[in-house]
């Protein structure tokens, strides 16, 4: 059936082709044409966010719980620009991402015209791809390419930029003949190569498992549990991979690095082979490179091979999808039992025990943590923001399953935590979902609680207000000789009169006399809520590793 559409209503009808539900954005000038074409969308919602770095981040929410490319809209120049950090921790953290971006008319770019940027320029090093359709037409190939990259291989983001006129602009189009979205074809690994990984360990006397956020994009945790459970073998996870070995599990040794657990970062120096899986060595995983795992040999598997020797020079290298290689590696590899190296890492966990601290009162970062995972159970969703908080929640919470954990790893982006629960809230609308945030982060995308307060998701959000920028306060206070320049507020936020003017009901566990009592009512209320917990700007998340310093270097307190 041919008909005659406009490159607008064109978007929006391969948008729909490509199964996509829910995109988020903000109109603006550029970007109206297609604004108008989604009036008229069957299966397409839109959420507008406040700002356009939330459309970026409620894309990036949907996309790490469903692991399809989220989309979010933007209008040109500050539209554009306003996404950049969005996608730059897409980037980083591998989201498939898919985001459309308005251009001034063709006839007028290059000419300084009002909102234009060189938006392809601005974003080149930080996607994956990006293009500038110059016609209707094109964007019957350039739109499902961009969903084709954007999943495929390691994932991450994609930009279309669209000019004005290529929105207005009608043609005659085929509908039966619209290209689909092509589901991405996973990287299988080499056999032969997965049959020398078997045997390395196999033979291995301390061998131990690494896993990073490229097991849990590739839907890959029950496949490494049963590796792990086949070989016996200690399995440490980055921030990225928490929960790929469900909390509890004996062969679960938490999280590694920078704020890890000592136990964990003293068995990878004693290993003798290492076995990273969808990791790629990150400085706040591995502390100073070249004492890290120093006497092991390595194994990588990762479907991106520009890892491979980018930090640590392996002595294989498997080009693999992390899922398809590590069922390939249970497959290969004959029960093992290795009582001695169990031994040692029960004398290690003995002798660096993770810390509890103040695990025991109501009102501690620990306490209320662990609270909170009791009330919002398994299945939650959890986000978080960045700085001492996360921390804290990568330590403390029990994370049964990865692919309810959402956190910016490799960016670092305060900010994060709010939209992105809000798009993990649209796309798991029957189950709840938590952002744990700090009083600094929560304030870098604030205006989000109005999107919250339209939408009713059933988020909570959990605030750790200690009136300031705590890790960049302990950071000053451990290596910067107690200068606190910058990170403390001197007039704090009340937040919770905030949520409420936004319309979000809130409540302070520091005014409350039985705060595990109000907190519990809190999350048995439907809807989102605020809940403010108090902690002073002197708590610090240890253990830690200073920069620069080898993991087994450890502050402990």
């Amino acid at each position: 059936m041919t008909i005659r559409l406009s490159g607008a209503q064109l978007i929006v009808q391969l948008l729909e082709r490509a199964r996509v539900e829910l995109v988020a954005g903000i109109p603006g000038g550029a970007l109206l044409p297609l604004y108008e074409a989604l009036d008229g969308a069957t299966r397409l919602r839109h959420v507008l966010t406040r700002h356009e770095q939330g459309a970026g981040f409620v894309a990036q929410g949907i996309a790490r719980i469903s692991g399809r490319a989220g989309v979010c809209l933007a209008t040109s120049g500050p539209g554009a620009t306003n996404l950049v950090t969005a996608i730059a921790d897409a980037k980083l953290d591998s989201v498939p991402l898919v985001c459309i971006t308005g251009q001034v008319p063709q006839a007028l770019m290059g000419t300084d015209a009002f909102q234009e940027v060189k938006t392809g320029r601005i974003v080149d090093t930080i996607t994956k791809a990006n293009f500038i359709a110059r016609s209707a037409a094109e964007l019957i190939d350039l739109l499902p390419e961009a969903f084709r990259i954007a999943e495929t291989g390691r994932p991450g983001p994609v930009l279309l930029d669209v000019p004005k006129d290529v929105q207005r602009e009608v043609i005659e189009v085929d509908l039966h003949k619209l290209p689909r979205r092509i589901e991405p074809v996973a990287i299988a690994p080499d056999m032969e190569a997965i049959r020398v990984a078997a045997e390395m360990i196999a033979r291995a006397r301390r061998p131990l498992l690494y896993i990073g956020g490229g097991v849990v994009k590739s839907r890959g945790a029950y496949a490494a549990r049963a590796l792990a459970e086949a070989g016996d073998l200690p399995t440490a996870s980055t921030l990225m991979a928490l929960g790929s070995l469900p909390a509890g599990h004996p062969l679960n040794l938490g999280m590694l690095g920078m704020h890890g657990a000592q136990a964990t970062n003293r068995a990878i120096d004693e290993c003798d082979l290492l076995i990273a899986v969808g990791a790629r060595f990150d400085d706040r995983a591995t502390g100073r490179a070249d004492t890290f795992a120093p006497n092991a040999r390595v194994i990588h598997i990762d479907a991106d091979r520009r890892e491979f020797g980018k930090i640590r020079r392996p002595s294989l290298a498997i080009e693999a999808d992390a899922r398809l290689a590590l069922e390939a590696l249970a497959r290969a590899l004959p029960a093992h039992s290795r009582p001695q190296w169990r031994q040692r890492i029960a004398e290690l966990r003995a002798a660096y025990p993770a810390s509890q601290e103040a695990a025991d009162e109501t009102r501690t970062p620990f306490a209320v943590i662990r609270a909170v995972a009791e009330l919002a159970g398994p299945n939650a969703a959890v986000t978080t923001d960045v700085g001492q908080h996360q921390m804290w929640v990568a330590q403390a919470y029990p994370f049964m399953r990865p692919d309810r954990w959402l956190t910016s790893g490799g960016l670092g982006t305060m900010g994060f935590g709010l939209p992105a629960a809000i798009g993990a809230a649209l796309a798991l609308p029957e189950d709840p979902v938590v952002c744990f945030t700090g009083d600094g982060s929560l304030l870098m995308n604030i205006q989000e609680l109005a999107t919250l307060a339209e939408l009713q998701c059933n988020l909570k959000i959990v605030l750790l207000d200690n009136a300031a920028l705590g890790m960049v306060r302990q950071q000053q206070s451990l290596f910067h000789r107690r200068r606190y320049v910058g990170s403390s507020f001197e007039r704090p936020t009340d937040f919770c009169a905030v949520a409420r003017a936004f319309g979000i009901p809130a409540l302070d566990l520091g005014a409350a006399s039985e705060p595990m009592r109000i907190l519990a009512e809190a999350f048995a209320a439907p809807g989102p809520a605020l809940i403010r917990v108090p902690i002073s700007a002197d708590r610090q998340v240890m253990p830690m590793v200073a920069p620069g310093r080898s993991n087994i270097e450890v502050i402990a307190s």
